[in-house]
């Protein structure tokens, strides 16, 4: 009989925020693929919770999910957690998540912590519709990318560390105008939460003269739509008819 995988969210800052769900599925299964088993154990003694832990980071993910998927194939329960948040979303879980569906294996993902949801809904942007980029690549894609999304009509959601975060807001301000509304949100749910509203340009000064620290989510507002002249349609009968 084959077994299940749990996708389990993680408090992205302040552990009031596990679920008692979570907390149950912890105890309850076989073992708990880990991000960071240091990191995760904090959590886990917290809460009284005592099951074994494996690594499960993008550093081994790949050679790891046949061995995970085979166990779970033969009846093992196990669920996955990263350091914060829910896995999969800037984090490892994609890959393993993929796998057992491809292989029949039970998957359920619980719902719960995350960072860019409450820092879009806190930001006033626009929420309907949204974007969510993550990290942009460092390197290689990023300019490209940031060309690509010049033109998007959506809000578009970002995560970037603090010794990047000026230079990225420059980046947006070169690609997006320094007149694009945007939100920097820091720290979320913990004790130095804090969100800063304003233009892009204003943002980039800001942060300029105060060094962020903490994790990071940037909101940018989509690009407006284009303005519309109006256009007489009698306009050319007009000035023909003024010649006559």
């Amino acid at each position: 009989m084959a077994g299940k995988l749990y996708i389990v969210p993680t408090p992205v800052g302040n552990l009031d925020d596990m679920t008692p769900r979570a907390i149950e599925v912890l105890k309850a299964v076989d073992t708990v693929l880990a991000e960071d088993t240091r990191t995760s154990g904090v959590l886990l003694k917290h809460f009284g919770i005592s099951t074994p832990m494996r690594s499960h980071h993008k550093f081994n993910e790949h050679e790891a999910v046949a061995a995970v998927v085979e166990q779970l194939q033969g009846g093992a329960v196990m669920a996955l957690i990263s350091d914060a948040g829910t896995p999969g979303i800037s984090d490892p879980g994609f890959l393993l998540s993929r796998e057992c569906r491809r292989q029949g294996v039970e998957v359920e993902t619980l719902p719960g912590a995350t960072a860019f949801v409450p820092a879009l809904v806190n930001s006033g942007l626009p929420c309907d519709r949204f974007v969510f980029e993550g990290f942009l690549p460092a390197k290689k894609g990023r300019s490209t990318r940031l060309d690509e999304l010049k033109t998007q009509p959506m809000t578009m959601v970002f995560y970037e560390s603090p010794v990047r975060l000026v230079k990225t807001l420059q980046q947006f301000v070169e690609t997006f105008g320094a007149d694009r509304e945007a939100s920097v949100v820091r720290e979320i749910s913990k004790l130095h939460n804090t969100t800063h509203n304003g233009t892009l340009g204003e943002l980039v000064a800001y942060f300029m003269a105060n060094a962020p620290r903490g994790e990071i989510v940037v909101v940018v507002a989509g690009c407006p739509p284009a303005s519309t002249v109006k256009v007489d349609k009698y306009a050319a009968f007009k000035h023909k008819s003024a010649r006559v």
